[in-house]
């Protein structure tokens, strides 16, 4: 069983259908995983190892039962901790929910279990997910697996440093400005945001916003892939999720990228660290090494910021308002800001906002009607201090905003399409970096199958380095 939590999901799936592993085993494995390397990193802030052995029991029965089995039956699994879980403490990372146990789960939480993975806990986010820097009041810093001095990106930092760091082999997460990209780039993962839509999640009281959306993190491609299967799908409370079901992720056919139309954009114009423009400096020869024809080109972005800035204020009012009203000192100054943002905005500015907005996402239509990918840093930075709650610039240009510092992540958002964080290089000091691929609006299977290419052709971040902590 040595080694057995580090083989990829798609292995492991198999290997339970044919009898050689158990879920019990495969379970013992990932809590021993979580016993080595957890204390130092922080990554899985709640671990509920009698429900998952229980879960494991059943798995087990089902399995030598000879009943159809789940595409994640016995996998271990752990949940973002903004995700409602049943009997299984969900803070959101806030002292004002430190004891709070929801009765139901959350829908994405819904679809794992019935595909048959098997919950082992929660993973660390910042305070209500706010910011791409993983630390809270209530479980502390998450670090990165690769340097424990530096921060392992947000939000979803703690399902990016699991997955690193072999604790469980999937693991879901969500992204509004680069909660799934930017932990996957500096802990040299997978990450998908995958297209407005297509991952519905309840409950939710804005389930009409694109720009947050439920996603999923992995060692691979084609790990990512099978959660997909499961997470992705319509729901009629969501009215804007996509009705093409899960199972487009089933089989991610061979993929001819030979002429495919590649848009590289260095910078999007945004500040840059050299550390990330030097270790991405030849992503364009590599793509045209694969057979794309590579043009420097990106989509006109006019008005994103402020896009951006007003529909997230916006967000964050409807959903945690009611908890800033009653306990307002006890939230981060970042989550008051942005309620308070909120508050202050006319009504006629999400007006303007909403129709800037419909423009944007027509002229990103257009723009891919001449491309097949648009290429492009994930994030602006490498990581950083952990101790740094947030940079203040970036390449000598101010950041006015705790957010702004992620605006290669923040930006493409806006525009609703599929986004994909692919590990790519390491700077000299040995800290990752990834490039993100942006699929035209749907396109996310297709996405997929040219982010695969990619990875076979520059190793999975399975070959490229021993993280720290293992």
């Amino acid at each position: 069983m040595n080694g057995l939590i580090d083989r990829p999901a798609v292995e492991l799936a198999c290997m339970i259908r044919r009898h050689e592993v158990s879920a019990r085993e495969l379970l013992a494995a990932s809590l021993a995983r979580i016993d080595d390397v957890n204390g130092e990193l922080n990554a899985i802030v709640t671990v509920v190892p009698e429900m998952a052995q229980a879960w494991a029991t059943e798995a087990d029965r089902l399995t030598a039962s000879g009943e159809p089995l789940g595409p994640l039956h016995g996998l271990p699994i752990a949940h973002k901790d903004l995700e409602m879980t049943a009997g299984i403490r969900t803070t959101m990372g806030t002292p004002l929910l430190a004891d709070f146990v929801p009765d139901q789960d959350g829908l994405i939480v819904q679809r794992l279990r019935a595909a048959g993975a098997i919950t082992i806990g929660k993973t660390n986010t910042p305070e209500f997910g706010a910011g791409s820097q993983t630390f809270n009041p209530v479980f502390g810093a998450t670090r990165n697996p690769y340097d424990l001095a530096k921060t392992c990106g947000g939000s979803s930092g703690g399902a990016a440093v699991a997955i690193a760091s072999g604790m469980i082999p999937i693991a879901d997460g969500s992204d509004m400005g680069g909660s799934l990209r930017n932990p996957a780039s500096f802990c040299n993962v997978v990450g998908l945001r995958p297209s407005a839509g297509r991952v519905p999640s309840w409950p939710n009281n804005t389930p009409w916003s694109v720009l947050s959306t439920s996603g999923a993190i992995a060692r691979s491609v084609d790990d990512l892939a099978l959660q997909m299967q499961v997470i992705a799908g319509p729901d009629p409370r969501v009215p804007i999720s996509l009705s093409e079901p899960g199972s487009i992720f089933a089989e991610l056919a061979e993929f001819d990228v030979a002429g495919l139309r590649v848009a590289w954009s260095p910078d999007l114009g945004l500040p840059l660290e050299q550390a990330v423009r030097s270790a991405l400096a030849d992503v364009p020869d590599r793509l045209e090494s694969l057979g794309c024809a590579v043009s420097d080109a990106q989509p006109d972005l006019t008005d994103v910021r402020e896009i951006f800035q007003v529909l997230r204020a916006w967000q964050f009012e409807i959903s945690i308002g009611a908890i800033y009203d009653r306990s307002p000192d006890q939230i981060k100054d970042t989550v008051r800001w942005n309620i308070e943002q909120a508050r202050r905005r006319r009504l006629v500015d999400h007006g303007r906002a909403t129709a800037a907005h419909a423009a944007l996402v027509a002229r990103t239509s257009s723009f891919f009607d001449g491309y097949d990918v648009l290429a492009l840093p994930t994030s602006q930075v490498v990581p950083f201090d952990v101790e740094l709650d947030w940079p203040r610039e970036v390449d000598d240009t101010a950041m006015e905003t705790y957010i702004d510092w992620m605006r290669s992540c923040s930006d493409i958002s806006v525009t609703g399409c599929p986004a994909i964080s692919m590990p790519a290089a390491f700077t000299p000091q040995g800290l990752p970096v990834g490039v993100q691929f942006v699929g035209k609006p749907g396109g996310d299977v297709d996405l997929l199958r040219f982010a695969r290419i990619w990875e076979r052709a520059t190793g999975s971040s399975l070959d490229r380095a021993t993280v720290v902590a293992s």
